[in-house]
């Protein structure tokens, strides 16, 4: 809890701070890489050029600040756990926390000058090491439950196989020297790869397999340079390097996107990539013989880019209480038993029993869309759980509940 005086303050100079809130966070990035260049390893370089990370990390404090002002309430539990796996699946330390509240500071009287009087800076340093200490703590219990910690985030494993799902998309199984701790469906590791002139880098990857089956896998998108965004560094050299027999860094599971227990209804909801927790999801169901009623919805600009496709038809027809319904903007081809639309998803058109949970991945306009469908039909807010690839800009907005490139 805020101290009086500190509320007082932030509630006075929140809409300036969140007026500047894009340049304090960009000027906080500039100081904090040049005082501590070894800090690049743990950032996405691509989100950095084009500004998502940014824009996420001053969404993110304005919404926090306000939150513990007493002004606008946010699912401040979410909000932390979403982080603190993140930050746990990166190997993040306790000390790092000194060095990003020291830069943040230093960001904000530098961007707002004069109106940056010690009240002010004393006041949102109390902000960030509260919102600091609900994540060391939520991230030291993310590192006992995956068997893992800080000083030892990553373990050795071994590609014993790479498949081509379609032109920009590749699957990778990994094989880790040491017992692994199941993962849930819809979570996703962090992997680390040496990149020549770059250094080390590291990105999430949602796990494509389901937990009972014998191997790892992940399911990478090639990134390409397009409207001004470069090529994601990872992705290329994982699609142009990566073999049988090589080794990769890889982290533990980690990911709030949980697939709810029991047999109460499920909507399954994906566009492009984002059919890899859904598929995890659908192999796990089908593995477990599941006969709870699902509805499974895809979109894609066609057939052959469509990530996972023969494993969600395959999952689907193993599902005796499952639906599919595909939208592809061009060349839909029919499917036994499914639903196959052209153009864009038509969230009217979804069969969504009102008892059910929704599980949303894909891009954010597609997210949006179909959410704000669901809700208006009646489907409460704490149903609807989604997953984000890259920043998460819906922090801090009406959305209750990660990074690849």
């Amino acid at each position: 809890m805020l101290a009086p005086d500190s509320v007082r303050v932030v509630r006075a100079t929140a809409a300036t701070v969140v007026r500047h809130g894009e340049r304090i966070s960009g000027r906080f990035y500039d100081r904090m890489f040049e005082a501590h260049p070894e800090l690049l390893d743990l950032f996405n370089r691509g989100n950095q050029a084009n500004g998502q990370q940014r824009q996420a990390l001053a969404m993110s404090v304005a919404a926090v600040a306000g939150h513990f002002a007493g002004m606008k309430p946010v699912p401040l539990a979410s909000i932390v756990g979403r982080i603190a796996h993140k930050h746990a699946s990166l190997g993040v330390t306790p000390s790092q926390y000194v060095v990003v509240g020291r830069h943040l500071m230093a960001a904000i009287g530098e961007v707002l000058g004069d109106a940056a009087t010690p009240d002010v800076i004393a006041a949102w340093d109390e902000v960030f090491w509260l919102f600091a200490c609900l994540l060391v703590a939520e991230e030291s219990r993310q590192y006992e439950r995956a068997g893992s910690s800080f000083s030892r985030p990553l373990a050795p494993h071994t590609v014993t196989r790479v498949h081509h799902d379609t032109d920009d998309v590749t699957s990778f199984l990994l094989e880790p020297d040491a017992p692994v701790r199941p993962h849930r469906p819809g979570q996703y590791v962090s992997v680390a790869v040496e990149l020549p002139g770059v250094g080390r880098q590291i990105r999430q990857y949602t796990i494509s397999s389901a937990p009972d089956e014998p191997s790892l896998r992940i399911t990478v998108k090639r990134h390409r340079a397009a409207d001004g965004r470069p090529a994601g560094m990872v992705s290329n050299h994982l699609h142009d390097t990566v073999r049988v027999g090589d080794r990769l860094q890889v982290s533990p599971a980690f990911g709030d996107l949980a697939l709810p227990s029991g047999d109460e209804p499920l909507l399954l909801a994906s566009a492009g990539v984002g059919s890899t927790p859904i598929v995890a999801a659908l192999r796990h169901l089908a593995a477990g013989a599941a006969d709870r009623p699902i509805t499974v919805v895809h979109a894609d600009r066609a057939p052959e880019t469509h990530p996972l496709r023969a494993d969600m038809l395959d999952a689907v027809d193993l599902l005796p209480g499952a639906s599919l319904a595909l939208w592809y903007e061009r060349n839909p081809v029919p499917h036994n038993g499914a639903h196959v639309r052209s153009g864009f998803v038509d969230p009217d058109l979804i069969d969504v029993d009102p008892a059910a949970h929704a599980l949303l991945c894909g891009p954010l306009p597609f997210m949006s869309t179909v959410r704000r469908a669901l809700l208006d039909r009646g489907l409460p807010a704490e149903r609807i759980h989604y997953e984000v690839f890259g920043p998460d800009a819906w922090l801090g907005t009406e959305v209750p509940s990660r990074s690849a490139s």
